[in-house]
This record gives structure tokens, C-alpha cells and sequence, in this order.
């Protein structure tokens, strides 16, 4: 089957985020996200949806305390934590605020730009719709392991590309979490066909 035409080519990308830019509240980073560019080993696209975790959230891996699996958020902020999420996907989360503060943003969903036939060669699909419109999609696309997990976020093989503007920003609930559940702690481009899920009207 012939595959879908590629987008124009993306925009001129902007300045590269540097760990700083991470070291201030989760609230203040997981919007800021939105409109900002992910590449992974050149691959990616433009965050179109995140979900801020605090240290106080019940539904934060760090609520409990330290573990071997979650120790990347106990330390300085700009590093990517992965995990596997329902022993099935990997998902790739950006260690903001001060080292031990244990807060993160989950990169939810991207609108793929850069690298569109290796992410679909990943995915095995064509749609570039559903390429990167959930965490462990956005990861298979972008060929995220556990191998990144603890790599800083202004390095390669990550970058991550400031927006060009402030970009039309909508809130809600997280999604698939039961404590905690109420927090509008979700964050999307409004009207991105690139969402894991539309956001309650």
C-alpha cells in the first residue's frame, strides 16, 4: 500500500531548552511543553499534550518514596525518566524542580515532524495521525527504551526545541490513573488532532 504523503518540511526549529529551564515547578514546565519541538536522536515532533506529576500527587511513582526504578526523579531536574507501563510500553518523562523534590512531566502525545518514515517503519502504520498520540506510541515511534532513562533532556540524543509562540492551551483530568484522578493536571494544544484523547468540553 502506498504510503501518505509527508508534511511540508517542519519550521525552522528554536532555541534548545537547557536543563534550567526545568528546574522550576512541575506547573510552571508542563504547559510551557506545549508547542515546545521532542527529538529523539533527530526523531520527533511537537508536544501537543502532557501530564504534570508532583511529589505530594498520590499518583506520582515518587509519592512513595525512593526506589530503584524511580530514582532518576529524586535527582537534578532536566533528566528523562522512562519506565515501563503495564509491563507493555515504555514512557519518557522530563525531572523537573530542585534534586530530591522527585516531580516529572509525562510526555503524552506528540504531532510528528521530524523522521516520519522511521516512526512509521516503528509503528507499522501509516497514519501519521496515530504515530505519536499516546506515551507508549510517542516512545515506539521515537525508538525510547529504558536505555534513556537518566539521560539529560539538552543532550544528545535529546533535544528539546523552545516553542515558536504561545500556543492555545486547555486543561483537564489525567487519564488512566485512579488516585488523584480529579486534578486538572493535563495539558494540551487545543484542537490538535494529534491527542491521545479529546479533553472534556
Amino acid at each position: 500500500m502506498a504510503r501518505s504523503p509527508s508534511p511540508a518540511p517542519p519550521a525552522k526549529l528554536g532555541p534548545k531548552l537547557t536543563r534550567r529551564f526545568f528546574a522550576r515547578s512541575v506547573h510552571a514546565v508542563a504547559p510551557e511543553l506545549i508547542g515546545a519541538t521532542l527529538l529523539y536522536g533527530g526523531v520527533g515532533g511537537v508536544i501537543v499534550e502532557v501530564e504534570a506529576y508532583h511529589h505530594t500527587d498520590p499518583a506520582a511513582h515518587s509519592y512513595g518514596g525512593q526506589t530503584p526504578r524511580n530514582a532518576v526523579m529524586f535527582g537534578p531536574p532536566g533528566y528523562a525518566y522512562v519506565y515501563r507501563s503495564y509491563g507493555i510500553h515504555w514512557c519518557v518523562n522530563v525531572v523537573c524542580e530542585a534534586k530530591g523534590s522527585a516531580s516529572a512531566v509525562l510526555i503524552r502525545a506528540l504531532a510528528p515532524t521530524h523522521g516520519l518514515d522511521a516512526m512509521r517503519d516503528r509503528r507499522g502504520l501509516d497514519d501519521e495521525r496515530l504515530l505519536c498520540s499516546g506515551p507508549g506510541k510517542l516512545t515506539q515511534a521515537l525508538g525510547i527504551s529504558i536505555a534513556a532513562n537518566g539521560l539529560p533532556l539538552d543532550a544528545p540524543p535529546f533535544t528539546i526545541h523552545r516553542r515558536p509562540a504561545e500556543p492555545d492551551i486547555v486543561t483537564g483530568p489525567r487519564i488512566g490513573i485512579t488516585k488523584a484522578a480529579d486534578y486538572p493536571w493535563r495539558y494540551g494544544l487545543r484542537g490538535s488532532r494529534f491527542l491521545s484523547k479529546p479533553f472534556p468540553r
